[in-house]
């Protein structure tokens, strides 16, 4: 149990990630240009009405007296109050979270289900054809760009074929499950590949290894060697691959839920940038700054659980 005692104290070198992202955010998101009092109320406003309303959200005090408060709310679990939407923001991102956690979720283990069948194929067969097939798949899935790709999909599922809904996330189980078809094969198409460069070359190291070459030679079959040392072993560089892209896989569905119109974190983020609505912009951005030291923390776990010789 030694290998996990870092769990005690990795918790406590997040805070200062936290801490930067609160602060990063801040800053920019009040170097967007427009004033949000003047966008709510429009450009017949008043500059009475103007004044009442950055007072009444404190955007009239010092930048340093804000970013106070930004904190104290915060060590109060608040993340103060929507001026679009006139509600708490966490409310508010409570309200939105679910189809984005699902979108995610959804979209990365279906790029996992592409990404290791295909790796196994390459590493198997390196050299030959196969092998050269998926490594120009997955070139030619990186270069895509998510929101290029979705509106392809878009084109030949929902306009050309009609088979599958153009945007939305509906009302029932089934119904969710045929709206996130598209968005989650634009991420996982483009995730999938990534991983699937990085499982290959860890695969092929495998397939030469000691270890493998010592379960052949006690007659083990091949198919037995791939699946209980290769591929396990092959695992832990593309968790920490996974993790590490857990911040482009969080930008993805901002682009993807504003192309499919689902109403999660990323199609609230991007109204709330539009709007100059500060107290979302930072909250959604808390969220996800949050949800990323989160995954990569789950991940140095299976880490040291998949390899018993790594020691964080």
């Amino acid at each position: 149990m030694h290998r996990y005692k870092f769990i005690l104290y990795r918790p406590l070198q997040f805070l200062p990630v936290v801490f930067g992202v609160s602060l990063i955010t801040f800053i920019l998101v009040r170097l967007i240009p427009g004033d949000p009092a003047r966008v709510l109320l429009g450009a017949r406003s008043t500059p009475a009405a103007i004044a009442n309303i950055r007072a009444q959200y404190g955007l009239d005090e010092p930048l340093w007296l804000q970013y106070f408060y930004f904190l104290k709310n915060l060590a109060n679990g608040e993340m103060g109050k929507s001026i679009l939407y006139k509600i708490d923001v966490l409310k508010l991102i409570a309200t939105r979270i679910e189809p984005t956690i699902t979108l995610i979720l959804c979209s990365v283990v279906l790029s996992i289900l592409i990404a290791i069948p295909l790796a196994a194929i390459a590493a198997r067969n390196r050299g030959r054809i196969p092998d050269h097939a998926v490594r120009l798949i997955s070139t030619m899935g990186i270069g895509f760009p998510p929101f290029w790709l979705a509106l392809m999909l878009i084109i030949l599922f929902s306009v050309k074929l009609g088979i599958l809904p153009v945007s939305g996330y509906g009302e029932n189980f089934g119904d969710k499950l045929a709206h996130l078809i598209l968005p989650c094969l634009t991420i996982a198409l483009s995730l999938s590949s990534v991983l699937t460069r990085s499982l290959r070359a860890s695969m092929v190291i495998e397939l030469q290894s000691d270890l493998a070459t010592a379960a052949r030679a006690r007659g083990m079959p091949e198919s037995i060697v791939f699946w209980q040392h290769v591929l396990p072993n092959s695992l832990v560089p593309a968790v920490n691959l996974l993790a590490v892209n857990i911040g482009w896989l969080i930008g993805g569905t901002v682009v993807v839920e504003t192309v499919f119109a689902i109403p999660g974190m990323g199609q609230l983020l991007v109204r709330a940038i539009f709007s100059r609505d500060y107290m979302v912009v930072q909250g959604v951005a808390m969220v996800f700054a949050c949800g990323t030291v989160l995954v990569n923390f789950v991940a140095d776990i299976l880490t040291v659980t998949i390899d018993p010789r790594v020691k964080l």
